[in-house]
């Protein structure tokens, strides 16, 4: 309970600090400063969004290959006449 209490005072000040800081007027150098910067934060979590879609993709494939793995050991044991050890995997 601590700890939220903590949180959320916390974000109360961030919230003052933000609303201070649009009460100011800010010299044209350094709005294009802070918007050259917001750019590139923005352009920078773009590249964050594709790799994080692109890492998705790969665990797709890689649970599609495991199963396929599984089913080529269960035809090989199959053409061999034996039965495989059966382990459940966690997950």
């Amino acid at each position: 309970m601590a700890l939220a209490l903590t949180a959320a005072r916390g974000s109360l000040t961030a919230v003052r600090r933000i609303v201070s800081m649009e009460r100011k007027d800010v010299p044209d150098r350094q709005l294009d400063a802070l918007l050259e910067r917001l750019d590139r934060i923005a352009a920078q979590l773009e590249r964050i969004d594709a790799r994080l879609e692109a890492s998705e993709g790969l665990l797709q494939v890689s649970r599609e290959l495991r199963a396929l793995n599984d089913s080529l050991n269960a035809v090989a044991y199959a053409a061999l006449g034996q039965s495989p050890q059966v382990r459940r995997r966690a997950g």
